[in-house]
């Protein structure tokens, strides 16, 4: 792997910050982008072309009466938001590979500091650019599963298009995920860069914003049936 050292992404004064804050929202997007690609694949796909889609909870009722996951959650979405992701951090490598400089931001490479002694290093830079982005992706999905399954626990569910009003255990979860599997799995790449660190906290106190526009996006693009 490359050494991160070699690297500076300055924070000095709310500008640099602000710019920070773009990098890692551009490198971690296909991750956010993950719940989407499970819209996609998950429903939009099935209710097009009139396929049933599996729910991952095989419809099971807990001992609280409620669903485990509910309806909304499917192994299609599963690992079609997942690869949906790895397809999007392929792209960011073809269009940002390289880009190393603070005058980059904050479009910087996603792999950039991935070489052939990474775990997923595995067929080349597309291949652990693609597994970079499931790996992510997954994690937002397995968060997004976590925060269902204790909001039904809590007896919280949407009801067509009225939300459960739990904005926080709709978003908070799977960006956590998303930022624990980062440091476990990419502890020594360039989104886990120490300089970018701050920027991650902020990310993830403005997910809620940053999840509730993406929602939106997908509901005015017809990927979503509900714009929540």
């Amino acid at each position: 792997m490359s050494d991160l050292s070699a690297l500076a992404f300055p924070n000095a004064g709310p500008a640099e910050f602000g710019l920070n804050v773009l990098t890692v929202l551009i490198i971690y997007g296909p991750a956010y982008l993950a719940n989407t690609g499970a819209m996609l694949f998950g429903k939009w796909l099935p209710d097009k072309f009139g396929y049933e889609n599996h729910k991952i909870d095989g419809g099971r009722i807990h001992s609280d009466g409620n669903r485990l996951l509910g309806d909304g959650k499917s192994w299609e979405g599963l690992f079609g938001g997942a690869c949906f992701s790895g397809i999007l951090v392929i792209i960011a490598h073809w269009l940002w590979g390289g880009n190393a400089e603070p005058s980059n931001r904050p479009f910087i490479d996603p792999i950039l500091t991935a070489d052939s002694v990474d775990w997923f290093w595995i067929g080349g830079e597309w291949g652990a650019a693609f597994i970079v982005g499931v790996t992510l992706g997954c994690a937002c999905m397995l968060g997004d599963m976590a925060g269902s399954f204790i909001k039904r626990r809590r007896g919280l569910r949407r009801e067509g298009e009225v939300s459960s009003k739990a904005p926080l255990l709709d978003t908070l979860p799977f960006a956590i995920f998303i930022f624990i599997a980062a440091a476990l799995l990419y502890s020594d790449e360039v989104m886990m860069h120490d300089d970018l660190k701050s920027a991650i906290i902020a990310i993830i106190i403005l997910t809620p914003i940053i999840h509730r526009s993406f929602n939106v996006l997908g509901y005015r693009l017809g990927l979503k049936s509900v714009p929540y």
